[in-house]
């Protein structure tokens, strides 16, 4: 995957953020995700490629979403597998909350995959390349913590544990401050809480608990190019969810433990740009002459992580 294709894929999110930003505060979630999708279908339309998304949302929300399935591109240069998620946090976006991002991830088929995750839960537990190969999802948090800490040369007191706020997270919430590890909950976006459990310089040390089996592969996809680790299982409401997993893996054994390798794995992209300020990505800041945009790019085959300030004047196309 060479790299004005990863361009192309940042460019992608920066529209989808300058669309769905002008909506930030509005309260409207359906013209949010509407704004984002559309910007992002026709900059991916554009891309010389044979695109098709592997995740996306369109089994789940009636928004419209990039629908899994979807043909994208121009028809010519790599078959390409994409992820995506225009929005992530399209509450964050409508109030006008920190931590919304537009995100993009792509495997060229023969030299990369991405998993075809069912739209169900999904359990993570995410590390930056310190603790990577030392952590075990099948162990209890506090020995999961002890090992973090080690590796990262702090004190278990001094780890900083990213979740989701839900009820479903009571227990492993009292098991993380009986350990003496702080806590950072939040709303809306488990996806962002990866990237800074994944970035070195991020306050977050690991990501914990359960969120969405789509944005665990986008979570592997970053993790991929950043060197670090995602371990993860799949959780079931209902025997339907457990069956309709068996049928799109093509395993009955969907109660293992999912890897790096089961989740992404060789030639893979991804992008990803801030829509409202988080700790990682700015948002996007509108100005007389057009916007500002804060986005990361990396790829897994060159190792290669670029954090991008994007003018955008808007007498040219943001697309370009």
């Amino acid at each position: 995957m060479d790299r004005n294709l990863g361009m192309d894929f940042v460019r992608a999110t920066e529209a989808a953020a300058l669309s769905s930003g002008r909506w930030v505060g509005k309260g409207d979630r359906h013209a949010v995700d509407q704004a984002a999708c559309e910007a992002m279908r026709r900059t991916l339309g554009d891309i010389d490629m044979k695109g098709v998304v592997v995740i996306g949302e369109g089994e789940r929300d009636e928004a419209p979403m990039l629908y899994i399935g979807e043909e994208l591109g121009t028809g010519n240069g790599y078959a390409v597998q994409i992820a995506v998620d225009p929005v992530e946090g399209t509450n964050l976006v409508a109030t006008g909350q920190p931590g919304a991002i537009s995100v993009v991830a792509a495997a060229i088929e023969g030299e990369g995959k991405l998993l075809r995750a069912p739209d169900i839960y999904m359990d993570k537990l995410v590390v930056g390349p310190a603790a990577k190969g030392a952590v075990d999802i099948t162990l209890p948090p506090r020995m999961n913590l002890k090992v973090i800490a080690k590796s990262l040369g702090k004190e278990v007191q001094d780890l900083t544990v990213g979740m989701l706020d839900r009820p479903r997270h009571e227990q492993l919430i009292r098991e993380i401050r009986q350990a003496g590890a702080r806590i950072r909950l939040v709303s809306d976006g488990d996806l962002s809480l990866a990237l800074e459990a994944l970035d070195p310089q991020g306050e977050i040390d690991v990501l914990m608990g359960i969120g969405g089996a789509p944005e665990g592969v986008l979570s592997a996809a970053a993790a991929l190019c950043m060197g670090g680790e995602i371990q993860a299982r799949l959780v079931f409401r209902n025997e339907q969810e457990r069956e309709r997993a068996k049928q799109l893996l093509g395993t009955e054994d969907v109660d293992r433990v999912l890897t790096m390798e089961d989740l992404a794995w060789g030639n893979v992209v991804f992008a990803a740009t801030g829509i409202t300020g988080g700790n990682l990505l700015g948002g996007v800041r509108y100005t007389g002459w057009g916007a500002i945009t804060h986005s990361v790019v990396m790829r897994s085959r060159s190792g290669t992580i670029r954090w991008l300030e994007t003018h955008h004047h808007f007498h040219h196309d943001p697309r370009y």
